[in-house]
């Protein structure tokens, strides 16, 4: 099981988070590479005015692997917590 929301797309585990302005999407973006560093592991994001697009693949193994849903996981978690 991967976090909340989370879609397999193009062979990648994808989430977009919706946030009211921009400031509140980078913070959540920050909490994000905090999470990611901790796990020494790293999304691609993706940040606008009112969003965060997370897109997260081990590409070492060309897949997605357990470190990627364990990440998804915090993250979601993260967002939840707000």
């Amino acid at each position: 099981m991967v976090g909340n929301n989370w879609v397999e797309k193009d062979g990648k585990l994808y989430n977009r988070y919706e946030f009211s302005d921009f400031a509140t999407a980078l913070q959540f973006a920050n909490v994000i590479g905090r999470l990611a560093e901790s796990a020494n592991h790293h999304p691609d994001i993706s940040i606008g005015w009112g969003y965060v697009e997370v897109n997260l693949f081990t590409h070492s193994e060309n897949a997605i692997t357990e470190k990627d849903k364990e990440l998804s996981r915090n993250i979601s978690k993260a967002y939840n917590s707000k």
